[in-house]
């Protein structure tokens, strides 16, 4: 969507209509979906589905005037759908707001799965809670070089701490903003990624802050990095994670995400961690961080470093809004406005 804007005459104003309203209806597609079935009585063309989910979204969560959501809706579709479509959201408008969900699935507008692991995870309260605030538009925040980045990213970056000097390795760096912004302290930032288009990514939002002095990029598996042992003070996992905790910045990551790839990536960031502590020279320091919730992949794996790796040292967790959990912190979305995170310090000693 944002490429075919930049194809358009749209002013700011509905430009940002089109994206609330795209942004919108795919996060809120199970809840449109109860909204138009009550009043559907066969299967529709995918076409038609996404013209209803359209208007329902505009109805119940726009409180766009209901003429103006089913005209405009209505003259979306072409053929013979179009009575169907006007009939089923004039419907949808006659029934008013609705309080009656038949579930917190259903109203918070997740699979079940999602909504059952946050609450077994952070007990229901902050459960319902992270959920709702990821069903807000995420807001734009800029750092003063003029890079987009939620402020929970940056703060992830400032925790590694990065002094005048020191060699750092960014090894899942893409698409590069804790890079850049490490770099502004360090000596040189060493970052990685195993795709090479995303890896293009950071090299190109290198150039553009002007750090080609500082920050080099290379393509390769985390796995394996090609970087020399004991070289680094401070090394960052800034692992791929089942990103539960950024769902009001990617609406359709809730529909793409599978229960059953919470493991899989569990294994990902364990062998991840194997093959970054080697990097560290006496006294650096590890971190990890996921934009994640589920204890899995982030009190789950500092479990298994304190198994695995004994010899790395746990650092005090940052302060409010973060939360102590484990040897780290976790910092819900509804703690301060931005995307969730799981972060870990870890410090190894002089050999």
């Amino acid at each position: 969507m944002p490429a075919l804007l930049t194809t358009t005459n749209l002013d700011e104003r509905d430009r940002a209509f089109v994206t609330e309203l795209v942004y919108g209806t795919t996060r809120m597609r199970r809840a449109c979906d109860w909204l138009v079935d009550r009043f559907l009585f066969r299967e529709v063309e995918p076409e038609v589905r996404n013209a209803l989910r359209l208007g329902a979204y505009q109805l119940a969560f726009l409180q766009t005037p209901p003429h103006a959501a089913v005209a405009e809706t209505v003259g979306a579709v072409q053929g013979p759908a179009r009575g169907l479509v006007n009939a089923v959201l004039r419907k949808v408008s006659a029934a008013g707001p609705t309080t009656d969900w038949p579930d917190e699935p259903t109203r918070l507008s997740y699979p079940d799965w999602i909504v059952e692991r946050l609450t077994e995870d952070l007990g229901r309260g902050n459960a319902i809670a992270a959920l709702e605030q990821m069903n807000e538009a995420a807001t734009v925040t800029e750092r003063p070089d003029g890079y987009v980045q939620d402020e929970a990213s940056q703060w992830v970056a400032n925790l590694v701490e990065t002094q005048p000097g020191e060699t750092v390795a960014d090894v899942c760096a893409a698409p590069g903003g804790k890079a850049t912004l490490m770099a502004t302290n360090a000596h040189l930032v060493v970052a990685g990624d195993i795709h090479r288009g995303r890896a293009g990514l950071v090299q190109d939002n290198v150039g553009r802050l002007g750090l080609q002095d500082t920050v080099a990029t290379y393509v390769a598996d985390a796995r394996r990095p090609p970087l020399r042992p004991r070289a680094f003070d401070r090394v960052l996992v800034d692992a791929p994670c089942s990103g539960l905790g950024v769902l009001r910045r990617r609406p359709d990551a809730r529909w793409r995400i599978a229960e059953d790839d919470v493991a899989d990536l569990t294994a990902l960031q364990r062998d991840l961690i194997d093959a970054a502590v080697p990097l560290l020279d006496d006294g650096g320091t590890l971190v990890y961080s996921v934009c994640t919730l589920t204890e899995a992949e982030s009190t789950g794996i500092d479990d298994w470093i304190a198994e695995a790796h004994p010899e790395l040292e746990a650092q005090p967790p940052p302060p409010e809004p973060w939360q102590p959990r484990g040897g780290g912190a976790r910092l819900l979305p509804q703690a301060a406005g931005t995307d969730g995170m799981y972060v870990l310090r870890l410090r190894l000693p002089d050999r």
